[in-house]
């Protein structure tokens, strides 16, 4: 029997689902800005918006 591996970093916080999303070029130029300027990735990038407005909703 042949086991493999599991891909990637353990995590306590497994991302497994997908979403589409459409931006416009502006959009896409802000995200661009906020990585270079972060060294973050736009999945970040985008996680940490969503957490910024879900938090100011819940005060």
């Amino acid at each position: 029997m042949i086991y493999l591996s599991k891909k990637g970093r353990p995590t306590d916080d497994p991302k497994t689902l997908n979403t589409r999303v459409r931006f416009s070029e502006e959009d896409i130029r802000r995200l661009e800005f906020c990585c270079e300027k972060t060294g973050m990735k736009k999945s970040e990038i985008i996680r940490l918006g969503i957490k910024e407005v879900y938090n100011k909703l819940k005060k």
